[in-house]
């Protein structure tokens, strides 16, 4: 009988230590036909993903002031070059609040560096919450320069990475989005909001940039490039 007992004594440790293994085994990636939903909920509450393949989210609640403040930064935009600037800040700046309220104040830039840690975010988890936070701002009004649209994906050999992205607005689509009798920036036009031509210097209707938040620290301004630029690899070089 002791004898017994001394070998369920070892056994039990193996048996829990087994449990415990198949308890942290990593989910399957998502494919790109298993992304979630991306459309942003209504007023000031966003899901944000985490935890790789979008396997956690949690709701960030943002106050209507500090989305004011953002919008006004915004509006002060001349250009649509000065609102990608402003729109990458203003992601940061979402996305630092986030990491009050959930885990992914510990996300850090690509997928290396925080590699174990409660709260990190693959481009998935970004490309999708990154989407959100755009369409939060463009809902809001925030956006005159540039519509949001899908997000796009890249391929390198097996590789993929996600990420969200924006579109530059005609001028008539721009027209559309001022209150009214205020001037259109960046746009010869006459005083009853006809368009003469483009302005010079002025971004083709069209154009579309990603807005990648995968390359940065939570809270950091997202990267902004040209689709076609990133499509071939480029953004920072983390891992």
């Amino acid at each position: 009988m002791i004898r017994v007992l001394l070998v369920l004594a070892l056994a039990l440790p193996l048996v829990a230590q087994g449990a415990a293994l198949r308890a942290v085994e990593v989910a399957p990636a998502l494919t790109s036909d298993a992304r979630p939903e991306v459309g942003a909920r209504a007023g000031t509450e966003v899901s944000i993903c985490y935890n790789y393949g979008c396997v956690r989210e949690d709701t960030v609640q943002f106050h209507d002031a500090m989305l004011v403040r953002l919008g006004e930064r915004l509006a002060s935009a001349r250009t649509a070059a000065e609102e990608r600037e402003r729109l990458a800040e203003a992601i940061g700046r979402l996305y630092r609040v986030a990491g009050t309220q959930t885990p992914v104040g510990a996300d850090r830039a690509g997928n290396f560096l925080d590699a174990e840690a409660h709260g990190r975010m693959d481009c998935i988890d970004h490309s999708t919450s990154t989407t959100r936070l755009l369409e939060l701002v463009e809902g809001r009004g925030g956006l005159r320069f540039h519509r949001v649209v899908e997000p796009a994906r890249r391929t390198r050999l097996i590789l993929q990475h996600f990420s969200a992205v924006i579109e530059v607005l005609t001028a008539e689509e721009r027209i559309a989005r001022l209150p009214p009798g205020e001037a259109l920036a960046g746009c010869n036009c006459t005083e009853d909001g006809q368009v003469i031509e483009a302005a010079d210097g002025a971004d083709r209707p069209g154009e579309r940039y990603v807005v990648d938040s995968w390359f940065v620290d939570n809270g950091e301004p997202a990267v902004v490039l040209p689709l076609a630029e990133w499509l071939k690899g480029g953004g920072p070089n983390v891992q």
